[in-house]
């Protein structure tokens, strides 16, 4: 284990170095550079002269080539240091700290919600495949799974903030909390809350939609397995089958599903975050690639890409819980490989 476990951690440095390298060259070969972002958003009268042009492109590290920048930016990661954003002006470790948790806030509740519908859901539908209820519930997972989450945000906006306007039933549009910061703890409770209903309803029902789905197609699969056939030869339930037989072999995939979304996790969702003003990480990602802020979009992708192969990782380690009897083997393979 620990020789799988030191070979998984070089191979994902050596992975991560390439990443880096990829995106920060693809970020300064980008039209625009955060000087003439600044100069575009500034007084159209003012100009600056050719001293100050080249005074801020050594602060900001155009006057070297993009490869130099890219091992000057890679050693102050190994140091622990992020950088500094061109555009807000404060640490990037600083932005992604207070980004994360808005973020996390509307993730982890939208997954929270897919797993405790998603699994019953998919469940009900392996046990009642076939039948009118089943086949009515897929035609909905369908319709939801084919339908884009900005439709449903704007519809959902429109509903909740026009139609429904002036009732009880009517919830914010943008933003995270209206209440100001000296508001007591249970009032901006409720009211992150509320802003948060809209945005968590539109991550939640297309990652519902596919997990149900997902979940019904390997159980299917499972139930058509010689074993499943010989317990029920000897006697087993419908329900036992279905549960401790069927399901336990159907995790092994979920867990690949869920190691997979831990990066989403912290993520979060550009689009979604976007439409609502709600300030998290996807939001923080859209506007350090419009701004050209070099350093925040570093720091997130460098993130973004750790999560994901830690997501990969635990995933592989969460194998041998779920299923001890494979853990020999895939520990084999992966060594081979």
């Amino acid at each position: 284990m620990a020789t799988y476990l030191l070979r998984r951690l070089l191979l994902g440095i050596l992975t991560l170095v390439a990443i880096t390298f990829i995106v920060y060259g693809l970020a300064r070969n980008m039209p625009g550079t955060p000087l003439t972002v600044q100069l575009g958003e500034s007084d159209p009268s003012r100009k600056l002269n050719p001293e100050d042009q080249e005074r801020m492109q050594r602060i900001y590290g155009l006057d070297r080539p993009w490869h130099e920048g890219y091992l000057r930016w890679l050693g102050n990661v190994a140091r622990g240091d992020l950088g500094r954003s061109f555009s807000r002006k404060q640490p990037v470790t600083a932005l992604i700290g207070e980004r994360i948790g808005p973020t996390f806030l509307i993730s982890g509740t939208a997954l929270l919600l897919t797993w405790l519908i998603g699994v019953p859901l998919g469940l009900y539908a392996s046990a009642r495949s076939g039948l009118a209820d089943e086949r009515a519930t897929s035609l909905l997972l369908y319709v939801l799974y084919s339908f884009p989450t900005f439709v449903a945000a704007l519809f959902l906006q429109i509903v909740f903030a026009v139609w429904l306007g002036g009732t009880s039933w009517e919830l914010p549009l943008f933003g995270m909390s209206d209440l100001p910061a000296d508001a007591g703890f249970a009032a901006r409770a409720i009211d992150v809350v509320r802003h948060a209903i809209l945005p968590v309803t539109c991550q939640t029902y297309v990652s519902l939609a596919y997990d149900s789905r997902f979940i019904k197609a390997n159980m299917e699969e499972a139930v058509r397995q010689d074993y499943i056939r010989t317990a029920r030869a000897k006697g087993a339930g419908p329900g036992r089958v279905l549960f401790r037989h069927a399901f336990r072999n159907t995790l092994i995939p979920l867990v690949t599903l869920l190691g997979l979304s831990l990066p989403g996790l912290i993520g979060g969702s550009v689009i979604i975050e976007q439409i609502f003003t709600w300030p998290g990480m996807g939001r923080l990602f859209f506007e350090s690639i419009r701004e050209r802020d070099y350093p925040t979009i570093m720091g997130l992708t460098l993130m973004f890409s750790v999560l994901t192969l830690a997501g990969q990782l635990l995933a592989d380690l969460l194998y041998c819980l779920v299923d001890p009897d494979r853990k020999s083997t895939r520990l084999n393979s992966s060594h081979e490989w």
